[in-house]
């Protein structure tokens, strides 16, 4: 602190000698230790006196109290499960909850009144982008107007290339074939006399993590000179994702602001894990510019940006942003569609049964389990159901906010008065019996199916991928990609989750939705002549 800022907190009535003394005193560390705790307390006093006094901002409704004690815990385990019970109540599936400023809602009707119908009027805003600054800066996913349609274009354009979506298949072949099935036949049971557990969780993480890292930067993780191991960058970057999060879960916004100044708590944790990700982004950004031109993916994402864009701080921004959609939803969705699987044998059998019925028998030269071509997993519609259905019911991002521009009235006649923050939650659509019938809870493909055939839902019932005119962009590239590590996994092993079921998750607070304590796993390899059903409405 400067000592100019000490003289205004002792008054313009303090001499200049008690300023001399008051600003020498500062220069020591333990005076500082004390002078930091008498600002704590001081904002810790305004903010108790504020809550006795009652601002016009408070509000003592059963939900608002619900929040603020955190009673809803004793019924329970998550969040958004106790989101999702609000908005059932609700007949129009809407709830206000005030002292967070929050309209949250699982109408499909007001979903695409937001996304389509009025979307000018609801864009991130600028309350969303400071809450995220720090760690996702001008990403894509931080921004509106210009800037974000200018990232949106640039990668529209390449990821609808024919010769991206041929190099992906190839990075995600390489990946499958190379690192993850060798990895699972490492840990299965009777490997060396010795059962091994895996966290299928953070398996797929690394999957993920190396994907995109080819795809996107045009880069192998193992070409990266950083002086901390991976596992420092990858628990870092989780970190940054939980702890800014967290801040949007704050009734004020205030608390966590004073705590990032004055550098301490959990915001002094979020700089310190935001540190290391800016040093990965980097280390990326100076091996792209290394290797130039020379990698075999060609024009990636990251060189594309790179050719538009001489600001580093700007290009860590869109090295965080790949990350983030790259990294964290596709594992996300395969460790829960695993978690399901684990909980539905049956869907695996009739899984292996498509993928031997479209491959003709699934099996490569060295009677190895083969990896499916993109052409080959268009024709495996039942397990483009499975996704589908296991991210109806765990959505790799829970919920979406956006912020009203002006004043506005939802289909269901919910007032929205100007910068409400308005939410809609799709792990609580995918939980609602008014939008998918009494059978909401079960885990069934067969929902998606017609005549054998892959149907989509309204992206308003089902905006997993967002929909409108921010409708995300990768999604054909992230359905193969997570299509082919189901196929290639389910067709050699069974994978057994240990003390975790899909009934009751519990997951941890983040932008993405990841399960605390990761997902322990027992990995069986099948045998070649595995038994084979016949799939439910498929033959």
């Amino acid at each position: 602190e400067s000592p100019r800022s000490m003289f205004f907190l002792m008054g313009a009535g303090a001499d200049s000698t008690t300023c001399h003394v008051a600003a020498h005193a500062l220069a020591s560390p333990v005076a500082a230790v004390f002078f930091a705790s008498a600002v704590c307390t001081l904002a810790l006093a305004v903010l108790l006196g504020s809550m006795r006094l009652r601002p016009p901002w408070w509000c003592a409704c059963a939900v608002c109290e619900a929040y603020l004690t955190a009673s809803w815990t004793g019924e329970f385990d998550n969040l958004c499960d106790w989101f999702a019970h609000l908005l059932r109540r609700e007949p129009g599936r809407t709830v206000h909850v005030h002292v967070l400023g929050n309209v949250l809602t699982a109408n499909p009707a007001t979903v695409e009144h937001m996304l389509r119908g009025r979307f000018d009027n609801y864009p991130k805003g600028a309350p969303f982008s400071a809450i995220l600054a720090d760690f996702l800066g001008r990403g894509i996913f931080n921004v509106d107007g210009d800037s974000w349609l200018f990232q949106r274009k640039l990668a529209a354009a390449e990821l609808a290339s024919p010769a991206i979506r041929a190099f992906t298949a190839r990075v995600v072949a390489s990946e499958l074939r190379c690192r993850l099935i060798p990895l699972l036949h490492s840990a299965s049971a009777g490997q060396g006399g010795e059962e091994e557990l895996l966290d299928l969780q953070d398996v797929f993480r690394r999957f993920a993590f190396d994907c995109i890292c080819k795809i996107s930067f045009g880069l192998d993780p193992g070409c990266l000179e950083l002086s901390l191991p991976m596992s420092a960058f990858a628990d870092a970057f989780d970190t940054a994702s939980m702890l800014s999060a967290r801040r949007a879960t704050a009734p004020m916004h205030v608390v966590w602001k004073i705590k990032r100044l004055l550098n301490i708590g959990d915001e002094r944790e979020l700089r310190d894990a935001i540190g290391l990700v800016d040093d990965l982004a980097a280390e990326v950004i100076r091996q792209r510019r290394k290797l130039g031109s020379t990698t075999a993916s060609g024009d990636d994402l990251l060189s594309r940006f790179m050719g538009s864009i001489n600001d580093d701080k700007y290009l860590r921004d869109i090295v965080v942003s790949f990350l983030l959609a790259g990294r964290d939803t596709v594992a996300s969705a395969l460790t829960a569609f695993f978690l399901l699987l684990s909980d539905h044998p049956h869907v695996a059998d009739a899984i292996r049964d498509e993928v031997s019925r479209v491959t003709a028998g699934g099996r490569d030269a060295d009677d190895h389990p083969a990896i499916a071509t993109s052409e080959k997993l268009k024709d495996m519609h039942y397990v483009h159901a499975a996704l589908y259905e296991c991210m109806r019911l765990f959505p790799p991002v829970q919920f979406d906010s956006k912020f009203a521009a002006g004043e506005d009235t939802l289909p269901d006649g919910t007032p929205v008065a100007k910068g409400t923050r308005v939410t809609y939650h799709a792990y609580a659509m995918g939980r609602m019996e008014s939008v998918w019938g009494p059978d909401c809870a079960e885990f069934r493909p067969e929902r998606w199916l017609r005549d054998n055939q892959f149907v989509p839902e309204s992206p308003y019932r089902y905006p997993v991928f967002q929909g409108g005119v921010r409708v995300c962009i990768g999604k054909e590239l992230a359905i193969m990609e997570m299509k082919a590590a189901i196929v290639a996994v389910v067709q050699g092993f069974d994978i057994e989750t240990v003390g975790r079921s899909s009934r009751r998750p519990k997951f941890a607070p983040g932008l993405t939705a990841a399960f605390a304590g990761g997902v322990p796993v027992r990995v069986r390899r099948r045998a070649r002549a595995s038994e084979s059903r016949p799939a439910p409405g498929l033959v």
